[in-house]
């Protein structure tokens, strides 16, 4: 199932974010309005970088290509230079050969001589330039396999390509052409060629000044959409030849359609319309509040669950473009400032103030006691789990990761939070040594557990007093709470997800503080871990939005405001 795949956040990720906003208390503001609403998605790099990126134009939805270049704000700048070809592939400007795909695979080129299409390096430079494409073109009609190429400002007529200088230099003699022999197999050049031939359509080289772009064509005022690597996407891309080596791969698209290509791979194109809206204020706020997080690579976010999962229109549908084009614009604010806005599959019955699970606070990311996703439990793929460890498989498991511990003999939660997860867990070994790891990363690499609400053995979290904000601030040690309405009459409430308005008029989660009964952790022998949820805890529940839009008729903006406390949505 394609629903609530977005599990994990990595920490240095989001603590690059929150450390740009600031806390502060909430007040009513105006819409946020973003500095940019161009998003630049890292498609390819790094290790993924490719040595060609084929591109196509999807049937009725664009025809041909236009190349250019993007500027620094973010605007596609036409050279004046197009194709009129569907199917083009980018090429680092070597000696190259087209390998056909296998299984319905569209194929790619490889560096090399060997097979039957050789797409060679070295061309023919005509010695006269010119100043527009469209009169380098025509200066190119009279000659057989001639292109264009873009080069620091200017355009030159080109002529074929050969695997070595001395073909090159045989065809300027026997052809009586007036021109060099350019080894293009230089750092910078980008060729574009019909795809599964060597026929070049366009060359482009600037230098490290600029990258290469391409956009498709409109087809009068179509949306075009474009193939590439089977997804389908909307907007340009730009070509980087990374230290001069292999193309980094760059989407550049408005961040409603960057959205709508990430909300059905973020949560399942059927759910409710609600829970598809909280969903999609979600990523677009946490899109905007990102811009930048991966500006060493040159980009804004990656595709990936590490940031969120976005591979364009293929799974979107009616249902999903409804829920980005009815939140059109709206963004999740604190005070004014965008927020940073985690979600994740499930928290097992209650999310976490985010520095309990990572480093920072912020104001608006508090944990909640969640009874939505009692409804839905049964659904949740693994949300029950227990995890079970031998004394000898749990040390070896820390040595393994660094600790230098003999034997360990016991292992319990030191350290509970209000809402109930465990902030700590310490285990000890045969010598008397206490090994103490907090918070989500170094629990988890201890223990290999999916999230931070569990119980170990047969402790369970107890709640002994009652308060609200802190446990200095007790209210009572009955049992039973009653509420006050306007006219002073009393109503008994039940015990469980409580909440009270604080003195500074925020709403805060009334809860108990933990304790544990303190056994050795083992169940039979073994090392019990029983918990439940999937995911980092903090934000957004996915499934309790889905629960809460389902059978509470809630709206996004209930969801979204259960979920970040003090927000507003606008």
């Amino acid at each position: 199932m394609q629903h609530a795949t977005n599990i994990k956040r990595t920490a240095a990720l989001l603590l690059s974010i929150i450390a740009l906003i600031a806390m502060k208390p909430p007040s009513i503001q105006a819409a946020y309005v973003p500095t940019t609403t161009t998003m630049k998605l890292g498609l390819f790099y790094s290790s993924t970088a490719l040595p060609s990126a084929n591109l196509q134009n999807v049937s009725g939805y664009g025809s041909g290509f236009e190349f250019g270049y993007y500027d620094s704000n973010r605007d596609f700048i036409s050279t004046g230079a197009w194709t009129g070809e569907n199917a083009i592939s980018m090429v680092i400007d070597r000696n190259m050969t087209w390998h056909p795909g296998t299984g319905g695979g569209s194929g790619e080129y490889r560096e090399g001589t060997e097979g039957p299409t050789v797409l060679g390096c070295f061309h023919i430079m005509l010695d006269a330039y010119y100043e527009t494409f469209e009169q380098a073109k025509a200066a190119a009609e009279p000659y057989n396999e001639s292109y264009v190429k873009y080069e620091s400002g200017r355009f030159y007529v080109m002529m074929s390509n050969y695997a070595t200088r001395a073909d090159a230099e045989s065809a300027i003699s026997s052809r009586g052409l007036t021109g060099c022999v350019v080894n293009a197999g230089t750092s910078n050049t980008i060729a574009i060629v019909k795809t599964g031939t060597n026929q070049i359509v366009f060359e482009f080289d600037f230098g490290d000044a600029r990258n290469l772009g391409v956009r498709p064509r409109k087809i009068d005022n179509e949306r075009p959409e474009t193939w590439f690597k089977g997804y389908r996407y909307c907007g340009g891309f730009q070509y980087a030849r990374e230290e001069g080596e292999l193309l980094a791969v760059i989407n550049y698209v408005d961040i409603e359609e960057y959205v709508k290509g990430v909300i059905p791979y973020e949560m399942n194109n059927a759910w409710p319309m609600e829970a598809l809206k909280a969903q999609a204020c979600c990523a677009r706020t946490f899109a905007s509040s990102g811009q930048g997080s991966h500006n060493s690579y040159g980009f804004d976010l990656c595709v990936t669950e590490h940031c969120q999962v976005y591979r364009g229109r293929g799974s979107a549908n009616a249902r999903t473009d409804q829920a980005v084009e009815e939140t059109e614009g709206m963004y999740i604010t604190y005070n004014g400032e965008l927020c940073l806005t985690p979600y994740a599959s499930s928290n097992g019955g209650a999310s976490e103030n985010c520095e309990n699970v990572w480093f920072a606070a912020l104001p608006y990311l508090r944990g909640v006691i969640d009874p939505y996703e009692a409804d839905v439990a049964s659904r949740i793929p693994n949300y029950n789990w227990t995890i079970t460890y031998t004394p000898q498989e749990i040390t070896q498991r820390l040595r393994n990761r660094g600790t230098n511990c003999s034997t360990i003999v016991s292992m319990e939660v030191s350290a509970y939070t209000p809402t109930g997860n465990v902030l700590a867990i310490t285990l000890k070994d045969a010598d008397g040594r206490s090994f103490t790891f907090s918070k989500r990363e170094p629990i988890i690499s201890a223990l290999g557990v999916p999230t931070q609400r569990f119980n170990i053995g047969n402790t369970r979290y107890e709640a002994t007093s009652v308060f609200a904000n802190d446990p200095a601030r007790i209210i009572s040690g009955n049992s039973q709470f009653y509420a006050i309405d306007s006219s002073g009459s009393t109503t008994s409430v039940p015990t469980g997800a409580l909440h009270a308005i604080t003195d500074s008029g925020i709403e805060e989660i009334v809860i108990g503080s933990g304790a544990s009964s303190g056994d050795d952790g083992m169940i039979n022998g073994v090392f019990t871990i029983v918990g439940s949820g999937i995911g980092h805890l903090v934000g957004m529940s996915q499934w309790g939005a889905y629960s809460m839009a389902e059978y509470h008729d809630m709206s996004y903006v209930d969801i979204i405001k259960f979920y970040f406390t003090g927000v507003e949505i606008g």
